[in-house]
């Protein structure tokens, strides 16, 4: 039978539906990087081809030789939104209210490999991009018209994005969308009520019951959420509270980049490299130090397809229990390990 479950930090609801997996589905399958070159003369994200590119903004140099750089950040050359300064709301008639599209648009390439996607990236590697992410981040909420910034991966072009290279992008908008207020008002509410964060104590109750968690390091917990949207939704959340990833301690990049690479790498093998979403979850950039939300990392394959009744409705259908899927890439990690492919330390 089916099981209804609602999401405890934004109370939506979400069907759990393992019978529904049995349906035909198109494969979401990304091609493996051994069928991808390791250079594209016709990339714009490859070395040798920055011209094709806005000037950058930010690079990590190269501590190998051979290539010119390890992590490039440049404006987007198709931006939803680029800088200005008029930021003013204006209402055109009753109703119908408008504001000019600014904010930044930013694209972090992530290695010079054309072939080389972040689930196989040396743990060094994945550290670097997660440094850019931080780096721009922080630099973008220097302008104070951005009120939220999203740092986020398609990968796969079932997950919507239009280039192979491995990258990601950041957005900085002048508005929050009504969805992360809500988000940002339940943990408020939480807060008040309880004294605690909730999602603090989401991590408490996930450890506790234990049959969700994926991996624990000394500072991350890797869990598949009660409420999971999707099949093999992942989160990666900080043990200690810290409402921002601009002002998570850099010391523990590592340990992150081995937490994000060893998921991604278990997914690429255990569920033939599927197409993904990654979105780095943090709160206001005016509000970092808020005792009531916190940063974390959610991980979405695209294994289904959204359709009518999740846009109809609202509500997602998930056709894995993650108590399931939790087991299955808890046993991949412990093959994993024992192969000598990833480390936990």
């Amino acid at each position: 039978m089916s099981e209804l479950r609602q999401d405890p930090t934004t109370k939506s609801w979400v069907i759990l539906a393992p019978e529904r997996a049995k349906r035909p589905q198109p494969k979401h399958r990304v091609r493996p990087a051994d069928e991808l070159p390791g250079w594209d003369s016709s990339c714009p994200f490859c070395p040798g081809n920055e011209e094709l590119t806005p000037p950058e903004v930010f690079r990590l140099p190269v501590s190998n030789q051979g290539a010119p750089w390890e992590v490039r950040v440049v404006p987007n050359r198709f931006a939803a939104l680029t800088p200005g300064e008029n930021g003013d709301i204006v209402e055109e008639a009753r109703l119908f209210r408008k504001m000019d599209g600014i904010g930044a648009h930013e694209v972090i390439i992530e290695t010079p490999l054309h072939n080389m996607p972040m689930a196989l990236m040396s743990y060094e590697q994945v550290e670097k991009v997660l440094i850019a992410y931080q780096e721009r981040y922080n630099a973008l909420k220097k302008e104070k018209y951005l009120k939220f910034i999203t740092i986020f991966k398609n990968h796969g072009w079932a997950s919507g994005t239009s280039l192979v290279h491995p990258h990601s992008q950041i957005v900085a908008t002048p508005i929050v969308a009504p969805s992360y207020h809500r988000q940002f008002d339940i943990a408020h509410e939480y807060y008040i009520d309880r004294g605690r964060c909730l999602y603090c104590d989401l991590l408490a109750g996930e450890l506790d019951k234990g049959k969700r968690i994926v991996a624990r390091t000394e500072q991350f917990i890797v869990f598949h959420p009660f409420a999971s949207h999707a099949a093999y939704e992942t989160w990666i959340m900080p043990r200690e509270h810290c409402a921002s990833f601009g002002i998570f301690p850099d010391t523990y990049m590592n340990q992150l980049a081995k937490a994000l690479k060893n998921v991604l790498l278990c997914l690429y093998e255990s569920l033939d490299n599927p197409a993904f979403n990654l979105m780095v979850d943090s709160t206001l950039t005016e509000d970092e130090e808020d005792p009531y939300y916190h940063w974390h990392i959610r991980i979405v394959p695209r294994l289904t397809t959204i359709a009518g009744f999740e846009m109809g409705s609202g509500i997602y259908i998930n056709t894995s229990l993650p108590e399931d899927t939790a087991g299955h890439i808890r046993a991949c990690f412990q093959k994993l390990v024992k192969d000598g492919k990833i480390s936990l330390d």
